[in-house]
């Protein structure tokens, strides 16, 4: 292998196609047990690697030189193969939460910083937070003198870090604090990026507060891992259009909108346009059923058909980079919106209430039902939508103002 990524589970790692994006090189994913680690880095069938958990310290005893970074936090996630074959190590995680911190807008100078977590990730977070000019800092741990229950005394706490896997895939909507508590936050960063919206971010966004998740932070380590495997240099330029690109491509297209306004059929020409999967919410229902919505609004009614709809929804958000068309009704439920938000972009479409259809459809059984409907539902729409679109023209033109929306 040229060079590549170890640890025990590397799962779906995005880190082949971000280090595709910045460098030509061919990059591998590699997972070890702690019995071969050793032999491994001794053969040296590697030019250079990245390291995540849970062998950042592990590795240290086989370097022959750490960089500065390293040494001081003890975790190395980024080796290089020196000519003479000896291993240098270094952290680039560091590098990666800065400039997440910087990019949100995030301004830790003289502020008191809470860390979630006491992890290795934590202690990069530390050194991170003490070079921004955080003037204190407090580790919150489940059984460190400051824990998530007295925490909350920590009312000056200006900023958070979150470097525990609280709120990450598959366990997605748990949250490690309530950020209301604290009235002066001025940042949140999570290092999680799956999902790209933690509970936490989703607070934070709803608090208006700056707020970074572990994209940008795996994006930027990537970059600087990248410089010192090869020695080229990439401008922050071209750093900030790789998170952008990344972002992109992992946050999922997601349409609401009245019954009959045309979501499926957005749905595919958008997922056409991008060459991504499309799914039809509605129709994953009706397959795990086995029967139309009809029926099992006749058999079952409307309660047992939420269910199984908010079930659909959960499993289809979770997905990275689709596009998903939903129910008319699913925003109306407060548990649907955070599945919507956590990896999506949602856009209503709008479309004048005569030119919608009420054949099949079990609460659109009348234009006089669909005006009064389309009151009642106006709301929800507005809350759970980041864009309104107008779907009463051509088809194209629709699909035209999403695809520019969404790449802006």
């Amino acid at each position: 292998m040229e060079y590549g990524l170890i640890g025990a589970k590397l799962g779906h790692s995005h880190s082949p196609r971000i280090h595709g994006a910045f460098f030509d090189y061919s990059y591998t994913l590699r997972e070890l047990t702690a019995e071969e680690l050793p032999g491994f880095l001794e053969r040296r069938d590697f030019q250079g690697l990245n390291v995540t958990i849970p062998y950042k310290q592990a590795v240290i005893p086989f370097c022959s030189e750490l960089g500065e970074t390293a040494k001081r936090i003890g975790s190395v996630n980024t080796l290089v193969v020196r000519p003479d074959g000896s291993l240098y190590g270094d952290n680039t995680d560091h590098y990666g939460i800065c400039y997440a911190i910087r990019r949100c807008g995030m301004d830790l100078s003289g502020r008191h910083v809470l860390i979630l977590g006491s992890g290795g990730t934590a202690h990069t977070a530390r050194a991170a937070a003490e070079d921004l000019g955080a003037a204190q800092i407090t580790v919150v741990s489940r059984r460190g003198p400051v824990d998530y229950t007295n925490v909350y005394d920590l009312r000056d706490a200006g900023a958070v870090i979150n470097t525990t896997p609280v709120g990450m895939f598959p366990n997605n909507g748990a949250s490690p604090l309530d950020l209301a508590r604290f009235p002066d936050l001025t940042g949140v960063v999570d290092v999680v990026y799956n999902p790209l919206r933690t509970a936490l971010l989703l607070q934070a966004e709803k608090l208006g507060i700056p707020h970074a998740n572990g994209l940008d932070m795996l994006v930027a380590q990537a970059k600087l891992a990248g410089e010192l495997f090869t020695g080229q240099k990439i401008s922050d330029v071209r750093l900030d259009a790789v998170c952008r690109e990344m972002t992109a491509q992992l946050t999922n297209i997601i349409l609401i909108g009245m019954p009959g306004s045309g979501k499926s059929t957005v749905g595919r020409a958008v997922a056409e346009k991008l060459g991504r999967q499309f799914y039809d919410a509605d129709a994953v229902i009706e397959e795990r059923a086995g029967r139309s919505i009809p029926e099992i609004f006749a058999e079952e009614g409307e309660a047992a058909f939420r269910n199984l709809e908010h079930a659909a929804l959960s499993d289809l958000c979770r997905q990275s980079g689709v596009v998903i068309a939903t129910g008319g009704g699913a925003v109306c439920f407060a548990r649907n919106l955070p599945l919507l938000w956590e990896n999506g972009q949602v856009y209503c479409l709008r479309r004048p209430v005569d030119l919608l259809p009420t054949a099949g459809r079990p609460l659109s059984t009348s234009r006089l039902r669909l005006e009064e409907m389309e009151r009642e539902r106006a709301p929800f729409y507005r809350r759970a939508a980041h864009c309104t679109v107008d779907n009463s023209g051509p088809l194209e033109r629709t699909v035209t103002e999403i695809l520019d929306n969404f790449r802006r």
